[in-house]
């Protein structure tokens, strides 16, 4: 399993940049175009306008127009032609000899972000309770198959802002439909009703009514299910009920035989297929799950990857 480790880079202090940028100010005015500027230095570097129009997937007649617009606001003559080549002068050496520190400094600092970027963990946010019941569970396989990619798991139950908050993806409960966000059904997040096996001994329920006499655990902040429960049978006068501040508790509770309660089927599947909590009845899906949500214009190879995993293992 990866090691998980978040690298920060360190930034001068808001002093020192205001004194750099005030020291040097640059007044582009005084500067020729960048695509001339650009031009330039591949006619430098390649010594003929095609070999140069070549290299940036222009025309011959876009780097000579370049070279004349670029001469123009010099005053000076950087290259003249020698034989089906092209000589610099003096002065074109001069230029073209600061022109190669300066992009080299520039794809230097463009290469460092990406590079920094592309060690960054994969950064995903989701509900606390479907990272411990679904997502935990499953990631040894993801890490069996892609041992180099490491995440970072943030539960939340707020939802934040992928945007903002720099998350790679999001893992939600809902209808699919968030505005401005590129949304995939994951699991479906259909009711079902549990128990551990000890709560039900000597009961055949063929109903929730036929479980008013046991006692029932529910979380205390999200009420859905406990609504779809009364709704459906259960008599809150007569059962005895429990509520717990978390799900992730209600769920310790079910699994340690306090009581039934009704929860989403993808949270108990392990459960239920260990034998630590027994299905008493099922709900169909009511078109509600969990889906992955992401940027729309941002997501990267490693995203990919992972959510190509989500499905595969949904």
């Amino acid at each position: 399993m990866p090691i998980h480790t978040l690298k920060y880079a360190v930034f001068p202090s808001h002093y020192d940049f205001y004194h750099v940028s005030k020291t040097y100010i640059m007044n582009w005015n005084d500067i020729p175009s960048l695509a001339a500027l650009r031009a330039f230095e591949a006619l430098a570097r390649h010594g003929t306008m095609s070999a140069a129009a070549a290299s940036l997937n222009v025309t011959h007649a876009a780097i000579a127009q370049h070279l004349r617009t670029l001469e123009a606001h010099l005053g000076v003559q950087l290259a003249k032609r020698a034989g089906r080549g092209m000589q610099l002068t003096a002065d074109g050496q001069a230029l073209a000899t600061s022109l190669s520190e300066g992009f080299s400094v520039i794809e230097a600092g463009v290469r460092a972000i990406t590079t920094a970027k592309a060690d960054k963990p994969l950064s995903i946010t989701t509900t606390p309770s479907f990272a411990e019941n679904w997502l935990l569970p499953r990631l040894s396989q993801f890490w069996a198959t892609h041992p180099t990619i490491m995440l970072s798991i943030t539960p939340d139950r707020a939802v934040v802002d992928l945007r903002r908050d720099d998350y790679d993806l999001a893992i939600r409960y809902g209808t699919g439909d968030w505005p401005g966000m590129k949304s995939t059904f994951l699991v479906p997040a259909d009711y079902v009703v549990v128990a551990a096996p000890s709560i039900l001994k000597g009961h055949c329920p063929s109903s929730i009514a036929d479980l008013n006499d046991l006692p029932w655990v529910f979380e205390a902040v999200h009420q859905e299910p406990q609504r779809w429960a009364v709704e459906n049978g259960l008599d809150l006068a007569c059962c005895q009920m429990k509520t717990f501040d978390t799900l992730n508790m209600t769920l310790s509770g079910l699994r340690a035989g306090l009581g039934v309660s009704v929860v989403s089927r993808a949270l108990v599947e392990r459960d239920l297929e260990n034998g630590a909590l027994v299905e008493v009845t099922a709900v169909p899906p009511t078109g509600v799950g969990y889906h992955i949500v992401e940027l729309p214009d941002r997501t990267s190879a490693k995203a990919k990857v992972f959510k190509k995993w989500l499905l595969a293992a949904a």
